[in-house]
């Protein structure tokens, strides 16, 4: 506990983080490609379902929440925008981070035969997930900031935030991909947790719904839930246009900071047992 809590390794560790990524940036960066391309190589719809999966499940998701419940929110001076837009600014980063933790989950079982070259930068595995999972956000936030543009005739000046918010966003995939990467290679289940975590964990930050409509004591987990404070700061960017949540910055910051520099350094101490569980 106190290993974690050094600032003096805890700043070493993210150095050496840093360094290993920027000189082994080039194979991360082609890695990734490759997973992309890799994964739909032979379907006759190849990379369309990369968008085409999270799209339909968007769409789904507005389509209950908007016409069949009703959902009405949007409009005033505190909710600006309509719901479409707020469901989709918090369930975008969402749907990032969990596809990144899915990746990560079996990273280093489904690349035994990488893991077990002495000289292979092992540590490239889990952040090459993270790297793949962006191309489709990044679609996403554009497709987002352009049906806001013709919905409501104006852009955001948060949205100049947008390049921020994301390289934390990638920090905190990252810090969650070593820590995820490094447990299923012990426990295969690990990937069964994500799944079911990534079932119920949407409805378990401000998506859906507003932080004020949530009963009494049960707000209480919105603040102790570390994916809400990246779901308020990106409702803060894409749909308010302010700072409407401007205690989640600074904690989404250290968090995200945190958990990056953390999880390299639990990584770094289970990596070499992986060999003796492959």
């Amino acid at each position: 506990m106190y290993s974690a809590l050094n600032p003096k390794g805890n700043f070493q560790a993210f150095r050496e983080l840093i360094l290993l990524l920027t000189r082994h940036r080039q194979l991360t960066i082609e890695m990734a490609k490759r997973e992309i391309t890799d994964r739909y190589t032979g379907q006759l719809f190849g990379l369309f379902w990369a968008i085409g999966h999270p799209l339909v499940l968007m769409v789904v998701y507005a389509f209950i929440f908007g016409f069949v419940f009703k959902v009405k929110i949007g409009n005033t001076a505190e909710m600006p925008l309509d719901f479409t837009a707020y469901l989709l600014s918090g369930l975008i980063p969402w749907m990032a981070v969990q596809e990144a933790m899915a990746k990560s989950s079996t990273s280093i079982v489904s690349n035994a035969s990488l893991v077990k070259q002495i000289v292979f930068p092992i540590e490239v595995l889990p952040v090459k997930g993270v790297l793949a999972t962006l191309l489709t956000e990044l679609i996403f936030l554009c497709l987002l900031v352009v049906y806001i543009l013709f919905s409501q005739h104006t852009l955001l000046w948060t949205y100049l935030l947008l390049p921020f918010l994301l390289l934390l966003q990638i920090l905190f995939m990252i810090g969650i991909s070593y820590i995820l990467s490094a447990t299923g290679a012990f426990l295969r289940d690990t990937k069964d947790f994500v799944q079911v975590f990534s079932l119920i964990g949407m409805y378990l930050m401000p998506v859906f719904y507003l932080p004020e409509s949530v009963p009494g004591i049960f707000k209480y987990f919105l603040y102790i839930n570390p994916f809400s404070y990246l779901i308020w700061c990106y409702q803060d960017v894409l749909y308010f246009g302010r700072f409407e949540h401007p205690w989640a910055w600074p904690i989404f910051v250290v968090q995200s900071i945190g958990v990056f520099v953390i999880g390299y350094r639990f990584f770094r101490k289970t990596k070499v047992l992986f060999g003796n569980v492959l």
